[in-house]
């Protein structure tokens, strides 16, 4: 058995939190990469709140500019956790994603699921979420249990809800999940810096804005497993893979430098 300590079941349940799997050099490294990632942005950040509620800044694929970003992504145990979430012998690196909301930011990030904003299809995948802040119960990301089953629901913008990527009705509209609370099981996890959470890219997800002075800086890391493949979309996926279509087959493996190998087979991996 792995000395990491997990909370839920990601297979039953599509997200687990796991307990001080990582050290303070870890967390030190990440709030440092996040802190240079946030003084020079790249050109796909965006602003994911309106001008008067504080300020939920996002950024994207930045390992490869940014050292102490891929540091991180290289020698944590990030890789290692979602290969063993997974039960995949292989790991790649899909991307980076910046996720910070500076204090008096009350927004809430709706309910959605990562997986139609995507280029890649599979199930063996886990998304890390890693605070490098105290994160109350209140702020912190939710999860509806089970969702990573399907189906898939319709992705809109979290500033204006449209549907910018398939057509109105052409896939199903979130549940009222707030107002069902006999129908659907919510997870949560109140978090230190050194906590992280996993889930799949399929399940429901959404968080609390933050209140009074507190910051909330998360860097998250997605990992791509052994059956995840090249999907090329017909919509702008986020983040953008712009041409990847020529240089991947579809169907084919993410085997391309912008999808670097973190964990490679006869790598030895811990069970859970």
């Amino acid at each position: 058995m792995s000395e990491w300590k997990i909370e839920g079941d990601f297979e039953a349940d599509g997200a687990v939190c796991v307990r001080q799997a990582f050290t303070a050099e870890h967390v030190a490294l990440a709030r440092a990469a996040i802190d240079e990632n946030l003084a020079d942005l790249s050109a796909r950040a965006k602003r994911a709140s309106g001008e008067d509620d504080g300020a939920f800044i996002e950024d994207f694929c930045n390992w490869n500019r940014l050292p102490k970003m891929e540091r991180f992504i290289r020698e944590s145990p990030g890789a290692d956790i979602a290969a063993a979430l997974t039960g995949s012998d292989t790991i790649r690196l899909y991307h980076d994603h910046l996720l910070v909301k500076e204090p008096g930011t009350r927004q809430r990030t709706p309910w959605h699921q990562d997986q139609p904003y995507y280029n890649v299809e599979g199930t063996q995948n886990a998304s890390m979420w890693f605070p490098v802040d105290p994160v109350p119960r209140s702020a912190t990301l939710e999860f509806i249990a089970g969702s990573h089953r399907g189906p898939w629901y319709m992705p809109r913008t979290f500033l204006d809800d449209q549907a910018k990527w398939f057509p109105d009705g052409s896939l199903a509209e979130l549940p009222d999940f707030a107002n069902e609370p006999d129908q659907w099981q919510v997870l949560g996890w109140e978090l230190e810096p050194g906590d992280a959470v996993f889930f799949n890219m399929l399940t429901v997800h959404g968080s609390g804005g933050v209140s009074g002075p507190n910051r909330r800086r998360v860097l998250s890391v997605r990992y791509l497993g052994d059956d995840m493949v090249h999907a090329p979309r017909r919509w702008t996926t986020s983040p953008p893979f712009d041409g990847l279509e020529s240089e991947i087959a579809e169907g084919a493996p993410m085997d391309h430098p912008l999808f670097p190998m973190l964990r490679a087979r006869g790598d030895h991996r811990r069970s859970i």
